[in-house]
């Protein structure tokens, strides 16, 4: 047991956003005054970040930088954490896309990696960017505690990947806005890493 090796990552997702119920993707909107205190209350409770990672947008960097200011913890920003872009979709309420595309946007939601919002970003594309900045966390602050913060879309397939999920489960992870999700990541010597879903929850 000595020397099991363990990285925990919390996942917080934004808060609400300027512009309502809408298929932002990769749009550059703010947090509303409520997104900013969802966060803030989400991470209340809990103490130990030794390292911020964030999306670039500014719903998640502003919270994150002026976060990490507070609480004395340095923050890196990847381009790999951005919100799925959903193409022709940006910008649209829920409502219209569902009243105009509804049987494209059912596709989706049933099964993402084979229906793309029309000009879209492809979910294999997604995936592997997504992947890949993980990859880069779980290896640069291997044994650490980290605080990641993003979009439901990058949130749900680390889930999905991590907990070995298929991706027609996607859409079934519930991200609401500011949830939070702690993930322990077990290494031990040369074994596979053993993960944890230690804890899921928001509104």
């Amino acid at each position: 047991m000595d020397n099991i090796q363990v990285t925990t990552i919390d996942l917080l997702r934004h808060g609400a956003c300027e512009g309502g119920e809408i298929f932002r993707g990769s749009t550059d909107v703010a947090l509303t005054e409520l997104g900013w205190q969802q966060m803030q209350a989400s991470l209340a409770p809990l103490t130990g970040w030794q390292q911020i990672i964030c999306s670039p947008l500014q719903r998640c960097r502003r919270f994150a930088e002026h976060f990490a200011q507070q609480n004395g913890v340095p923050i890196a920003i990847s381009e790999r954490l951005r919100e799925l872009h959903f193409g022709d979709w940006e910008g649209q309420t829920l409502v219209d896309v569902q009243r105009e595309h509804g049987e494209s946007l059912r596709s989706f939601w049933e099964n993402p990696t084979r229906f793309t919002p029309p000009n879209g970003e492809h979910m294999d594309v997604f995936r592997e960017r997504v992947l890949a900045a993980a990859a880069n966390t779980l290896q640069q602050y291997r044994g650490r505690h980290v605080l990641l913060i993003a979009h439901g879309a990058v949130i749900r397939m680390l889930l999905c990947e991590w907990l070995q999920m298929p991706m027609t489960a996607f859409s079934s992870i519930a991200v609401p806005y500011a949830g939070l999700s702690r993930v322990r990541i077990y290494y031990r010597g040369d074994d596979k890493p053993w993960l944890q879903l230690v804890f899921h929850r928001g509104e």
